[in-house]
């Protein structure tokens, strides 16, 4: 099962979609952005799971694509 993440970068004012939370995919200005986008990749490549986190760096939130 392929894992992406959302997360922000140090400054929290852009949000990466990761691939197994090494290589960033794409990044985007808004959060929401980064969620959706993230949904999309996952919901295509299944099986798969999408980690959110804040802009903390904690998990916010995860969605599973099977």
């Amino acid at each position: 099962m392929k894992e992406y993440t959302v997360r922000p970068n140090k400054d929290a004012d852009a949000w990466f979609v990761k691939i197994e939370d090494v290589a960033p995919e794409q990044d985007y200005d808004k959060k929401v952005d980064a969620v959706e986008a993230g949904k999309k990749i996952a919901e295509e490549n299944k099986p798969s799971r999408l980690v959110v986190y804040n802009h903390l760096n904690e998990v916010e939130d995860e969605h599973n694509f099977k």
